[in-house]
């Protein structure tokens, strides 16, 4: 099997204007960056607001291994086996961040025969959006600063300053620091501390705006920190929001770009799946469902994470209804979790069934095709999905892109054509936030109950006496377990969920429940990937994946 790179060289790319004029954009109306990348003017999703919706189809995973199950090689190929079979398909994913890129897991825009390109620009700097959240995110905490060094009339609490800078590289040593050790003339000591840009609260709220308007007054609501009597200060409390509007102008126009087989595919920003919602923007998802009879979108990890926050935060903030759902599994996910039992990789297969069922949707299974499954541990995964009334088909996207996925695509169609039913919330937004955790750790988890520490009482008062209670959660876990212990795998039972603090980003439109140890710095493993990365004489870059 050739390499991505050398699969994406073998396949002619369309100019992006073409790409655009299949959606029915006017060619001369998107902004181009180069022959492959435009951005489409947020006024392009105005001027169609009264046109009907496509067809929404959320993909979603199992529990993943650490290496991932391939929800983005799965959306992908699921996008051109709908364009094969005659639709008009779009694809909505996010921005892939340097951190992943040059560490470990390497880019975010497929594999094999199912990726989007030009992967190699999408992966890299591509647009500059990145660096415009950077730098709104960082300006504000300049601000912040600021005012503390000119008398502090405010009152803010330096030990209470919540905002932290942030980088999109991977950089352990920045996690916690110590600022302004300069003098007198150099900003007021304080500890502070980096999060990978992906992290950062304005990332989330460029997700979710809805248009300029919007985007200004989640930016002003913004909680930095708090004064010494424990009142909330705000972005526009520090004058900071005209100026990160202004950074983040272009930032809120979606990337529009192309799969291998030329299917339009909008690539918009890059939250994280566990202290944020981990999906697309909505500005991007809200234009493409104008654009396309069938819209496919992905959210990070599993249903437990990432679909849950895409039902309860994006679907809210945006009015979506999904039509579909897809879960992705693998054979080497199943034995990951203790292989083919009920209590094991099958028993946590079943869980995200069940899941998608809670919020009234049927879900159908992609088992992602490995080159050296065995073809009896495929059989038997679809044999046990189908005692679950559940459609498993197996999925070979990688290998053959749009081709290997029809099969998939068709099992989807079946399921949009017979679904009728309206996507269900698991909680009431005015249930308190106690309620609220429960409700998501015990239905979609399978805890038998949560405690929550001394200090999370505490922030539990506080935000419900700030008014902060009526906002959605985004509880922030393990990604490879149900619980929130790492080495809980397959189908745990007999498990409580600890709750160790809540944060509020009161700017994107949640609280943030912490639940274990989680890391918003990564580190760069032993070997990081950017070890591997040189640039030829010619000018062309060997390494990246």
């Amino acid at each position: 099997m050739p390499t991505n790179h050398e699969i994406e060289a073998s396949c002619p790319k369309k100019r992006i204007q073409d790409v655009a004029a299949e959606l029915g954009l006017d060619p001369d109306a998107i902004l181009l960056h180069g022959r492959y990348i435009a951005k489409v003017p947020i006024d392009e999703l105005k001027a169609r607001k009264n046109k009907p919706d496509g067809n929404l189809i959320l993909v979603s995973a199992m529990t993943p291994t650490p290496q991932g199950e391939g929800k983005t090689t799965t959306s992908i190929g699921l996008a051109d086996a709908l364009r094969q079979l005659g639709h008009k398909s779009a694809l909505c994913l996010r921005e892939p961040s340097l951190g992943p890129y040059f560490g470990i897991k390497g880019g975010g825009t497929g594999a094999g025969f199912a990726q989007v390109v030009p992967a190699e620009d999408i992966n890299l700097h591509f647009v500059g959006d990145m660096y415009a959240v950077e730098k709104a995110n960082n300006l504000l905490a300049a601000m912040v600063d600021n005012h503390l060094q000119h008398g502090n009339e405010l009152g803010i609490d330096p030990r209470r300053i919540v905002l932290r800078r942030v980088i999109d590289l991977n950089d352990r040593a920045l996690r916690d620091i110590i600022i302004g050790l300069g003098g007198i003339k150099d900003g007021v000591p304080r500890p502070d501390g980096f999060n990978i840009t992906p992290a950062s609260e304005v990332m989330a709220i460029l997700c979710l705006s809805k248009d300029y308007a919007d985007l200004g007054r989640r930016l002003a609501n913004m909680v930095v920190g708090f004064t010494y009597k424990g009142e909330p200060i705000r972005a526009n409390d520090v004058q900071a929001v005209g100026a990160m509007q202004v950074l983040l102008r272009d930032a809120i126009h979606p990337n529009l770009v192309q799969t291998l087989e030329g299917t339009p595919a909008f690539v918009h920003a890059g939250p994280f799946a566990n202290i944020a919602q981990g999906t697309n923007t909505l500005i991007a998802t809200r234009l493409a469902l104008k654009l396309a009879d069938y819209v496919v979108t992905e959210a990070g990890f599993a249903t437990d994470l990432g679909a849950e926050k895409f039902f309860h935060i994006k679907c809210r903030a945006a009015g979506l209804q999904p039509k579909a759902v897809v879960i992705v599994a693998t054979a080497k996910a199943i034995h990951y979790h203790g292989g083919l039992t009920p209590t094991g990789g099958l028993g946590n297969l079943a869980k995200h069934i069940e899941n998608i069922r809670l919020f009234g949707l049927e879900p159908v299974v992609a088992l992602n095709h490995f080159t050296d499954d065995k073809p009896a541990d495929l059989q038997a995964i679809v044999a046990f999905c189908k005692k679950k009334d559940a459609q498993a088909i197996v999925a070979d996207h990688w290998a053959q892109g749009g081709k290997g996925a029809i099969p998939l695509a068709q099992a989807v169609l079946r399921t949009i054509q017979k679904n009728r039913r309206k996507l269900k919330f698991l909680y009431d937004l005015n249930d308190s936030l106690r309620d609220k955790i429960e409700s998501i750790a015990t239905n979609l988890y399978g805890a038998s109950g949560v405690d929550f520490d001394r200090s999370a009482e505490t922030d539990l008062e506080l935000l419900t006496r700030h008014g902060y209670a009526t906002l959605p959660i985004c509880i922030a876990k393990t990604a490879t377990s149900l619980s929130d212990q790492p080495a809980l795998r397959g189908r745990p039972k007999n498990f409580r969920i600890t709750v160790n603090e809540l944060r509020i980003s009161a700017g994107a439109g949640f609280v943030v429940v912490i639940c274990g140890s989680i890391v918003t710095m990564p580190g760069l493993p032993k070997f990081p990937a950017a070890a591997r990365i040189k640039v030829l004489p010619n000018g062309k870059t060997i390494g990246l994946s």
